[in-house]
C-alpha cells in the first residue's frame, strides 16, 4: 500500500512559477512509476508528466513540455513538479499517482495504482 499527498498548489500570476511536491510512504518507493495528472472543472483527468522509478526517464505532455519538471528524489519518497510559465489554462486540481511496474512509463490514468487527494493549482491573471 502506498499513501501519497501533495502539497505545493495555491493562487500564481500568469507567467510565474510553482512546484508542486507529492510524499509517498512505504519502503520500495523507487520501484513505482510516478506521474502528474490535472482536473480542471467540467473536464476530465489529463496527463501531466510521468517519471520511472529510477528518475532515468520521464514523460511529458505536449502542453507542458519545456515549461514542466517533473524529478524524484527516491531517498526521501518524493517526487516534484516544478511548472513555469504558468498560463490561466493550467488551472486545475493536480494529482500524484504512483504505478507498481515502475520501469514503464504511461500516461493513462488506470494504468496508475495509487493516487493523492489533490492539491488546487490557480493561475490568476
Amino acid at each position: 500500500q502506498v499513501q501519497l499527498l501533495e502539497s505545493g498548489g495555491g493562487l500564481v500570476q500568469v507567467g510565474g512559477s510553482a512546484r508542486l511536491s507529492c510524499a509517498a510512504s512505504g519502503r520500495t518507493f523507487s520501484s513505482f512509476g510516478m506521474g502528474w495528472f490535472r482536473q480542471a472543472p467540467g473536464t476530465e483527468l489529463k496527463f501531466v508528466a510521468a517519471i520511472t522509478g529510477s528518475g532515468g526517464k520521464t514523460y511529458y505532455a505536449d502542453s507542458v513540455k519545456g515549461s514542466f519538471t517533473i524529478s524524484r528524489d527516491n531517498a526521501k519518497n518524493m517526487v516534484y513538479l516544478q511548472m513555469n510559465s504558468l498560463k490561466p489554462e493550467d488551472t486545475a486540481v493536480y494529482y500524484c499517482a504512483a504505478r507498481r511496474n515502475g520501469a514503464v512509463i504511461t500516461d493513462l490514468p488506470r494504468t496508475y495504482d495509487y493516487w493523492g487527494q489533490g492539491t488546487q493549482v490557480t493561475v490568476s491573471s
